[in-house]
């Protein structure tokens, strides 16, 4: 499964926007320029951040984009469901009582796909911009080094790449 460019932009957006108001508003043209995304598109996207009700805008110079919550009660997964991001892992439309299948019915795997979907929307929902912006997602999933778990061959250059 792959999160497509709008999902993406707009968590970068957000996570840039929680970064750098401090309680001021942020201009669209900054976060663009920042985070090399077209202002065009983040505009589009702020529409829907905005209907979302996850930001709001300032109007007049000076105006820009102010978060509508605190960084810890704002979730990753809102973000993406307010930019229309389908968090789905199947062929299946969902609440569709038709399967992706040529007979309408499901498709063997359909069960595995639809979990991963769920797994992906829970872990989604469970970081917050206040854990990305802190850099507070590292979770397990980090490389691990052919000598990392090996104390007696480990040196302190290997610790300095890893902490790198």
């Amino acid at each position: 499964m792959k999160l497509s460019t709008k999902g993406r932009y707009a968590v970068m957006a957000m996570v840039d926007l929680g970064a750098n108001s401090a309680g001021k508003p942020v201009s669209l043209a900054e976060i663009a320029e920042r985070q090399e995304i077209s202002l065009s598109y983040l505009e589009q996207l702020f529409g829907k951040l905005r209907r979302g009700g996850l930001v709001k805008s300032v109007r007049g110079p000076g105006g820009g984009y102010l978060l509508s919550r605190t960084t810890d009660q704002t979730r990753v997964s809102d973000i993406v469901v307010a930019v229309d991001e389908p968090l789905q892992a199947t062929r299946c439309k969902l609440g569709s009582s038709v399967g992706c299948a040529r007979n309408s019915g499901r498709c063997l795997t359909h069960d595995l796909w639809e979990e991963l979907g769920n797994q992906i929307y829970m872990f989604l929902s469970s970081v917050s911009l206040e854990d990305v912006i802190s850099n507070r997602v590292l979770g397990t999933s980090r490389l691990q080094t052919p000598d990392e778990g090996n104390e007696e061959d480990s040196t302190d250059d290997d610790i300095e790449r890893i902490s790198a």
